[in-house]
């Protein structure tokens, strides 16, 4: 009795018999390689320079308490200072953009696109050096950080808030206006209540990136009191030449950040759960 040879182009090796054997077999691999790369890291570095070079931990102790009481607390201020004022004007756009009256429209519009465009680089720069020069103004630091965090956060926040009114039903309106309210009264008292709600985690993005912009105060320069983390680095990095100073820095941003990121995932769950 003879057996059939198979038809040629057809034989596969056990191992890649299935889609499944593949795969299995291709995360093995990225395994490998990974763990290959961690040895190699591990075997090659110079971990004296890298100790000295980011973990120093007479420079690191220099660093406080005035990394917290100066510098993060001055980033916190900033932020805070910039996000209440981006917030308030950013209603304010998102409610013309959505207003029947075309100049209004046409106004928040143009502001979008014009700060979204910009680098909030350009903004510090306008607002701290440009505005006094061309107009002989002497504006107080917090007030230009005010200023030009929240101007920039405006453009973004609006179009967050726009998408939250735009996602509450249009029954709940009708429901409202059947029941005596004006429209101002259904906006302010059902919408926009409801339209918070479901825009709190990207809103507390928004927190997120304002806190990052703020290190681009330096550019307005400032005393020791005056520093924010992004600068407190800089001007320790000079004086200790060393790395320790930036990393303190930027455990000080993950206090901040971290916490209103794990925010964001548990209101992005509380939503869809509650939807």
């Amino acid at each position: 009795m003879t057996t059939t040879p198979p038809p040629p182009g057809r034989s596969r090796s056990p191992l890649l018999a299935s889609p499944r054997r593949r795969a299995q077999l291709f995360r093995r691999v990225q395994y490998v390689v990974l763990v290959v790369a961690v040895v190699l890291l591990v075997a090659l570095s110079d971990w004296g320079q890298i100790r000295r070079a980011f973990f120093n931990t007479e420079v690191a102790a220099a660093q406080f308490p005035d990394v917290v009481t100066v510098a993060l607390a001055n980033t916190v201020l900033y932020t805070v200072l910039g996000f209440a004022f981006g917030l308030a004007l950013g209603l304010v756009l998102a409610l013309m953009r959505l207003s029947s009256v075309g100049p209004y429209r046409w106004i928040a519009t143009l502001y979008v696109e014009f700060f979204r465009g910009l680098p909030a680089l350009l903004v510090f720069i306008a607002i701290g050096n440009g505005i006094p020069l061309a107009f002989g103004l002497s504006l107080n630091r917090y007030v230009v950080v005010m200023l030009a965090l929240g101007l920039v956060g405006a453009a973004y926040i609006s179009e967050t808030i726009r998408a939250g009114i735009q996602a509450v039903p249009k029954g709940q309106v009708e429901a409202a206006r059947s029941l005596g309210m004006s429209q101002t009264r259904a906006m302010v008292t059902i919408v926009i209540p409801q339209a918070f709600r479901i825009i709190l985690p990207p809103l507390t993005n928004e927190l997120i990136m304002l806190t990052k912009d703020s290190s681009l105060a330096y550019l307005l320069g400032s005393t020791l009191l005056q520093q924010e983390l992004a600068q407190f680095g800089r001007q320790a990095l000079n004086q200790y030449q060393s790395l320790t100073p930036v990393l303190v820095a930027g455990l000080c941003y993950l206090i901040i950040t971290v916490p209103l990121g794990l925010l964001v995932r548990r209101l992005e769950t509380r939503t869809a759960r509650s939807r």
